[in-house]
This record gives C-alpha cells, structure tokens and sequence, in this order.
C-alpha cells in the first residue's frame, strides 16, 4: 500500500530562509549606498546613523519571490521623498513636483536596491513593479534586514523584510 503525501504535514527538514541568513546589514547598506551615488549623484551619499521618521513617512518598495519571498523597504518622510525625486531628477525636475512624480522617482530608487539585493540573493527571483505608500507590514520580525541612515540630514530607513508569517515550530 503507498500513500500520498497531501502536503499537509510539514516535515522537519522543509524550513524557510530568514533574510539575515542570505544578506547581512553591511551588504544591504553597499547596495543602497551604490544606487544612491548611480541614481542620485556622487556626492550623495548615505552617512549610517539612525534618525526618527517624521509622522509623513513614505515608503517605496519592490516584492521579490524566489526562495526567499519578502519586500525592499524604503522609508523616509514625504518632504526628503520630494528632495529625492528633484535630485534624481537634476535639471529636468519641474518647478512645482505633482505626487506622480515623487511615485516615480521614489519607486525607481526601490527598483534599483530590489534589484540589486534580489541579485546579491541566491537562487532565480522575480521582482515585482515597484509601489509608493505607507510601508507593508513586517510579517516576521525574525525576517527583517534594516538599516537606517541619513541622508543630507533626513532619516532614510532600507529594511529587507520577509513577506511571510513565521512557520510553526516544530514538535
């Protein structure tokens, strides 16, 4: 007689990476620090010291699914997310920002450090279209990667947080 195995059961051996196992703080802060200097300009860089959000934060992020499945995070207060987009966008920035273009440009600052974190991740991943709005929730605070600094003097905060709730533990 054989039996099926329906999935139901969770074997002991079947567990799910927790992103401080495949990235660590140091390697999040390179990518976000790359990009930065790639997108923003090369005199922009990110000094690594905590500062408190302000009560408008905005967030940016991309999903990535593949054998680790989670978001990159990107927060900051709405008035640095508009410093961001002028920046990113130079010369050709318009005089009066609309909310179109601060989803844009923060959004492709995400792109770029999902990206390159997806990239620094093992295994074949897909990345998702970015999106700009009040951060997702951390499912898993075990599956977090966050590092926070500054930027010209406003807090920036780059979490990798996994997108699933913790497994049960095993009995």
């Amino acid at each position: 007689m054989s039996t099926v195995d329906s999935g139901e059961r969770r074997r002991a051996s079947d567990t799910r990476p927790v992103i401080t196992d495949l990235i660590d703080a140091a390697t999040v802060e390179s990518i976000a620090g790359e990009a930065w200097i790639a997108l923003v300009g090369e005199d922009e860089v990110l000094v690594p010291l905590p500062g408190e959000l302000p009560a408008d934060a905005l967030s940016s992020w991309v999903d990535v699914v593949g054998p680790w499945t989670g978001s990159v995070v990107l927060t900051t207060g709405a008035g640095t997310a508009a410093e961001l987009t002028r920046a990113l966008l130079g010369e050709t920035a318009p005089e009066e920002l609309e909310e179109e273009d601060v989803t844009d440009a923060f959004g492709e600052i995400a792109n770029v450090v999902g990206g390159n974190v997806k990239a620094a991740l093992p295994g074949p991943s897909a990345l998702s279209l970015p999106d700009v709005g009040p951060a997702p929730a951390v499912r898993n605070p075990a599956d977090l990667c966050r590092v926070d600094v500054l930027w010209r003097g406003q807090p920036v905060s780059i979490s990798v947080q996994g997108a699933l709730p913790p497994l049960p533990a095993a009995h």
